[in-house]
């Protein structure tokens, strides 16, 4: 679809993601062992036949642009791109103001790169979310209704409702109201809908009465343009959208397949490790529609006398006998000894295999090698990419509460995590800083 742009927001400062988003932006956060978050809205983007993707970025973005590098290249008669945006100063502003204030300061900064020759159709997508749409569905429900601007939503039940952005729509699908993140009954009230009406929608109410929105959004370009330059509005949920809903035709898309927001250490640990399911809610492997990621030209997974049960483990691995892995992500070239336990976590592996000279080096001088030495155990963990783990380290979250430990180490939502290229020594255990 020639006349359509995405637009792909990199979010902040990811303080919520922390110490994952320490050295990188919430879109290159890794996922499900060989992909990152980044991979999602674009696959959903290559799938939908959209193939000129802009991603807006202003914090540690170096990993985030290797990997969009390295992944997304198109012939020269596609005129397909994936391209980075990063906040940059110009001769009109400042040190202050050429950050990006918010999302839709963030699109008013970059949309003259973008909306070029014949674009109808702006989409806008969040770099951190985990689902599988056809954006062609919205585009259709866009042009049918009439509408100047699309907002995809989700049913949800009432309890649910209060960490989001709650719609009111008339019978026709029109947003004619929108409410904030809704915690008390009268502004619960003032958006539910009859669960009859979401059935009548093609969807399955099961007692939700209330439509979410995903932030996703698709505008007709020209409505676009009109409301940025009309505005100094910074951000789309909170502030222009809900304006724009007395001025324009704002339509309902309803969805109701799987949806996560990635915004917390928790959600991350929780989605995560939900694609270990035999019955996961979101399928990897999907042949109408693929998630892509960076070729990489790895062996595949060795496993000698291992014990491994309900996990997901990307190529590159070497597992030793005697470990034993329970519901767990294993990443990339991750490096696992002998009786190691891994349980409910998730081992992001390594970006490089160590040299047979640095083994033997390590080995002779008694360091920790890179991956997860012999007799470790890792248990409700985060393990970031490049760590050495000592042999016989116990890696355990023993706390419900946020607290800090040793070696940069933390607990974050009742999740021990390890920082990317930690070394942890032999015997270590997670305790108070």
């Amino acid at each position: 679809m020639r006349n359509v742009v995405a637009v792909i927001l990199g979010g902040g400062r990811g303080t919520r993601l922390q110490p994952l988003t320490t050295m990188r932006s919430k879109p290159a956060v890794p996922l499900a062992g060989k992909y990152r978050l980044i991979d999602i809205p674009i696959s959903n983007c290559l799938n939908s036949g959209i193939n000129r993707c802009y991603v807006l970025t202003q914090f540690m973005s170096t990993s985030l642009h290797g990997h969009i590098r390295r992944t997304y290249n198109f012939d020269v008669f596609s005129g397909g791109l994936v391209e980075i945006l990063a906040a940059q100063q110009t001769l009109s502003t400042n040190d202050d103001t050429s950050w990006y204030q918010g999302t839709a300061d963030a699109v008013r900064k970059t949309i003259r790169y973008f909306n070029r020759g014949k674009t109808d159709y702006v989409l806008i997508l969040s770099g951190d979310q985990l689902y599988r749409m056809d954006f062609q569905h919205m585009i259709d429900t866009h042009e049918r209704s009439g509408a100047t601007i699309t907002i995809a939503a989700k049913p949800v039940h009432r309890h649910e409702a209060t960490g989001l952005g709650i719609m009111k729509v008339d019978e026709s699908g029109r947003v004619i109201g929108f409410v904030e993140k809704p915690t008390t009954d009268t502004e619960l009230d003032e958006v539910a809908m009859d669960p009859a009406w979401i059935d009548s929608l093609g969807v399955t109410a099961n007692g939700r009465e209330c439509m979410a929105s995903m932030g996703i959004y698709l505008f007709s370009v020209d409505v676009l343009v009109e409301a940025l330059e009309a505005t100094s509005d910074s951000d789309f949920g909170k502030e222009l959208l809900p304006k724009a809903i007395g001025e324009q035709h704002v339509q309902l898309h309803p969805f109701d397949g799987y949806w996560e927001d990635i915004g917390t250490i928790g959600s991350f640990y929780e989605a995560n490790l939900a694609l270990t399911k035999p019955d996961a809610p979101f399928e990897l492997a999907a042949a109408n529609a693929p998630i892509y990621s960076r070729p990489r030209f790895l062996p595949p997974t060795r496993a000698d006398g291992a014990e491994i049960k309900s996990s997901l483990i990307a190529d590159g691995c070497t597992i030793h006998p005697g470990a034993k892995i329970e519901n767990s992500i294993i990443g990339l070239r991750c490096q696992i000894g002998s009786n190691v336990t891994i349980r409910d976590s998730i081992v992001m592996g390594a970006d490089y295999f160590e040299t047979p000279e640095v083994v033997a080096h390590n080995a002779a001088t008694g360091g920790t090698w890179l991956g997860i030495g012999e007799g470790a155990v890792v248990e409700r963990a985060i393990v970031d990419k490049n760590c050495r783990i000592g042999a016989g380290a116990h890696l355990a979250c023993n706390s419900d509460s946020d607290v800090d430990l040793d070696l940069g180490c933390c607990v974050r939502d009742g999740v021990l995590v390890v920082p990317k290229s930690t070394v942890i020594p032999s015997g270590w255990k997670a305790g108070p800083a």
